[in-house]
């Protein structure tokens, strides 16, 4: 593991363009299917032998590890993909996971035995969950301490704190509820073109709530910056609710109209058409990303009146251990 550097940050005069297997646009991928793999009977089957077994057994979910989940072809597939969201284009699509003919545990069990293929699961909040649920409770979003996963509302362009994550559907939404991604490597080279001086200011440091989670020894915010390049790639981090919401915490310094300029430039680029893709979610579809070269959202959505048919996603949020970067803060 490696910590950035400030012989990593380039200099105010040369703000470099990526031109890589990340800086894809989304209007690009629309009539591209190499992004999804549809699971052949063959690769269900060893899915449904996997789970059958564990289920039986009655195995600790949490305790399954990728040599208890044997996936004696479908590995390869993954370890493909894997490389694939990690160090090219930066995301993939599964589909077919039989959920439903599939308890919930099995489901669980499903997706959890596929992701220890990917990598290690990480803990998603302060409570130590690692196999979230990402369902609207009802909850207010302008709530500090609320996550955007936990409402209907739509969650702006964003990346999470892990190297991968990736979404189960398990029930889909009446309408709406969209996910779109968009590649920050791209918004990044569209911000050197157009605004060099906002691609700048993201290159500082912007200090993030840690959303009332906060290890001994930390203050309640972390300062990171939105990009930072890295080894040939332009890595990104960006959570503009999460920046908004620590401008309350004592010893945050007040935002800048220069800082606020550039976040409200970033944002445009995201909700381009001509940039991001967007993808509806089917029951079964598992969706991966790197957070360090994808930007995701997600359009407000209605769900059901009826509780048991209610959108319903299952979250992992996985550390790959050839990929994962430590992220230096000034706190």
């Amino acid at each position: 593991m490696h910590a950035l550097k400030e012989t990593d940050v380039v200099g105010s005069e040369d703000l470099p363009i990526f031109e890589n297997a990340q800086s894809w646009r989304g209007p690009e991928l629309v009539h591209r299917n190499d992004w999804i793999h549809e699971f052949s009977a063959d690769e269900i089957s060893e899915i449904d032998a996997a789970v059958s077994h564990l289920d039986a057994k009655g195995v600790d979910i949490l305790t399954i590890d990728r040599s208890m989940f044997s996936l004696p072809s479908l590995s390869a597939v993954l370890t493909s993909a894997k490389h694939e969201i990690l160090h090219g284009r930066g995301f993939q699509l599964f589909r077919g996971v039989p959920v439903e003919r599939y308890t919930p545990r099995q489901s669980a069990i499903a997706y959890w035995g596929l992701g220890q293929h990917l990598g290690e699961a990480l803990s998603q909040n302060g409570k130590g969950h690692v196999l979230g649920h990402v369902a609207n409770l009802g909850l207010n979003y302008a709530d500090p301490e609320v996550r955007g996963y936990q409402t209907n509302a739509r969650l702006p362009y964003h990346s999470d704190l892990a190297d991968m994550v990736g979404l189960l559907c398990l029930r889909a939404s009446k309408s709406g509820g969209l996910s779109s991604i968009v590649s920050s490597t791209t918004l990044w080279n569209e911000m050197v073109r157009r605004r060099p001086d906002h691609a700048r200011t993201l290159l500082e440091p912007f200090y993030y709530t840690r959303w009332g989670e906060i290890p001994e020894g930390k203050l309640a915010f972390e300062a990171i910056p939105v990009f930072a390049p890295w080894h040939g790639s332009m890595i990104a981090n960006y959570v503009r609710s999460a920046i908004l919401k620590a401008q309350s915490l004592p010893g945050v310094p007040p935002l800048t109209l220069r800082q606020v300029e550039a976040m409200d430039f970033l944002d445009s680029l995201c909700v381009d058409p001509e940039l991001h893709l967007d993808m509806a979610f089917k029951p079964g579809d598992v969706q991966l990303l790197s957070n360090h070269f994808i930007l995701h959202s997600r359009t407000a959505y209605e769900d059901w009146a009826e509780v048991e048919k209610r959108r319903h996603l299952l979250r992992l949020w996985l550390v790959a251990s050839d990929n994962y970067l430590e992220w230096s803060t000034t706190t």
